[in-house]
């Protein structure tokens, strides 16, 4: 056994501290398994006296100076945001350091950058915990399918609004309700924005999408839409399609009209069957489709987030670089040979749910119709709920692209006959156009 690898650790919050205490309990198990013990070298923090589980001589709120120490093999960031952890990141792979990280914002707004540098240094950039949690979804998808071809990944990725959407669809609740549920449960933040607007499912889309099709996709690549908007009213229209509402992540191949293969990638609300898998994935948990061409469908479920699931997936990440470092080695980096474009939302094409608040009056479903048919836009079913001045026209339509969709909708809003646009939202994984 060789000389123990020493670990400079910035952030001990949630994952953190569930990290030093599997370093710990599980420190002769994983030396057997590296080859090598695993030692740490420091623990980075902003306030030292919150933290009396960790030695005191290991504390230190000079992250800069504890990465650039001369014994650190490997950096292990879990602080999460941009700046300056960009910075620290930067310099641990430049002087040498293989770099294990959670942190799908940075990854996804100049993933570029690191990979790049490890390149250059001939070290490891590992981010398994960036994307699902506990569930192994990236090693595979950058591994074990390396000799596939993946056409397409979909998934729920976020916990706290799968929670919130499930919470709405179970009983009935607002949105506003179910997030103050999750709120009290410990689930949602105090500030739930990057949640509910959607912001941390893309980012982890942009991952997926990176990965999956050997592509370069940032966080301006990615459509996306939160679920601050759906409605009670929403979840019970779904359920009356036998459907129900979930955020997703959707990661695409897809060829334009010209005969040129694109990446989509999108983040936002969609109605599914309630037959599809994802349809019964509820609470915190994540769940991700991989569609590949040997493979077929393959299906990833468990814990998306929480300290112990995520410290599971940071130290399977610290194993396999520790191991790489033992044997003078370098793991897969970074593939993204294929530079395939980014094709915009408006080319899109999938189902669409649209509800309209309209008169109680001859006529209505006609002019409604006319305008789906001036954007070709076929429809597939249409219904009428209530009367009087509580009427509502719900259509779903056949496939049709998001800038067709867009302009039906704006044209219906100025009908006299059309109150309001009520409700506007994709269905996916019904199958067809």
């Amino acid at each position: 056994m060789t000389d123990a690898l020493k670990i400079a650790l910035l952030g001990h919050g949630v994952v953190g501290s569930q990290v030093v205490r599997l370093l710990d309990e599980q420190a002769d198990d994983l030396a057997a398994r590296i080859g090598a013990p695993l030692e740490l070298a420091g623990v980075a923090v902003r306030r030292p006296a919150r933290h009396a589980d960790v030695p005191a001589h290991l504390l230190t709120t000079d992250a800069a100076e504890l990465v650039a120490r001369d014994d650190v093999d490997i950096v292990v960031e879990l602080v999460g945001g941009i700046e300056p952890v960009r910075g620290l990141l930067l310099s641990a792979l430049e002087s040498g350091k293989s770099v294990v990280s959670a942190n799908k914002a940075l990854l996804a707004d100049d993933g570029a950058t690191l990979h790049d540098a490890a390149a250059r240094a001939r070290v490891d950039l590992y981010y398994e915990a960036a994307v699902a949690g506990a569930i192994p979804l990236l090693r595979p998808l950058r591994e074990s399918l390396a000799g596939d071809r993946i056409n397409r990944v979909m998934g729920i990725v976020n916990g706290t609004t799968n929670l919130i959407l499930s919470r709405m669809d179970a009983t009935g609740a607002g949105f506003d309700e179910a997030l103050a549920e999750a709120t009290a449960l410990g689930y949602a933040e105090a500030d739930p924005s990057a949640d509910v607007d959607g912001y941390d499912a893309a980012a982890k889309a942009a991952i997926l999408a990176g990965l999956a099709f050997h592509t370069r996709v940032g966080m301006s690549d990615v459509f996306r839409e939160g679920i601050g908007d759906v409605t009670a009213a929403d979840m019970a229209s779904a359920r009356a399609m036998g459907c129900t509402v979930k955020l997703l992540a959707i990661c695409e191949r897809r060829v334009d009209d010209n005969g040129v293969e694109r990446v989509a990638v999108r983040a936002h609300p969609a109605m599914i069957p309630r037959s599809h898998p994802l349809a019964s994935v509820g609470d915190a948990f994540n769940a991700v489709f991989v569609e590949a061409e040997a493979a077929g469908s393959l299906m990833f479920y468990g814990r998306g987030a929480g300290g112990a699931p995520t410290a599971s997936a940071v130290l399977g990440d610290l194993v396999a670089v520790a191991r790489n470092r033992v044997s003078g080695s370098r793991g897969a980096g970074e593939s993204a040979y294929a530079q395939l474009p980014i094709q915009g939302m408006g080319e899109v094409t999938t189902r669409y749910h649209v509800a309209l608040d309209v008169n109680d009056e001859p006529g209505v479903l006609a002019g409604a119709a006319q305008a789906f048919a001036e954007q070709g836009v076929s429809i597939q079913t249409v219904r009428q709920e209530g009367r009087g001045d509580a009427a509502t026209l719900v259509l779903v339509t056949h496939g049709a692209s998001d800038a067709s969709l867009d302009v039906t909708v704006q044209k219906l809003a100025q009908m006299p006959f059309v109150r309001r646009a009520a409700s506007v939202m994709r269905v996916e994984g019904m199958g067809g156009d």
